[in-house]
């Protein structure tokens, strides 16, 4: 799939909340599904989503990071039109601020996330 058409990566590492496929997929986005960073970032070299959804899960195990996604982060700084959308836990909210300090974000969507929060965010993003 090309820059241009609405590709919509979806990443569920932990998961935990609804699955908002067929939301994504009635406002005209083709869904791809991740459950891991290893593979998302294989996706990535092949493919530009025009929307990444993705959820911060803060890994206090990590020395120089604060979770997975700033290795993804890292890759989609390179690729200006993706829009980036966190689903995060408040509590992790100071963690997550420090992602955002170095990397720009479209959205974030405190738990516990509804269908309702996720459209009214796509449809901004348009």
């Amino acid at each position: 799939m090309q820059t241009g058409e609405k590709l919509l990566l979806s990443i569920i590492e932990l998961g935990g909340y609804p699955d908002f496929t067929p939301l994504y997929q009635r406002l005209g986005y083709t869904v791809e599904r991740q459950t891991s960073m290893r593979k998302v970032l294989q996706f990535l070299k092949k493919n530009t989503p025009a929307v990444i959804v993705a959820e911060f899960n803060y890994q206090s195990d990590f020395r120089d990071r604060t979770s997975s996604l700033e290795s993804m982060m890292a890759v989609v700084q390179r690729l200006p039109d993706v829009r980036v959308i966190v689903f995060y836990d408040k509590e992790q909210a100071h963690q997550l601020a420090r992602l955002e300090a170095r990397f720009l974000l479209a959205a974030k969507l405190a738990f516990p996330v509804t269908e309702a929060m996720v459209e009214e965010t796509l449809v901004k993003l348009r």
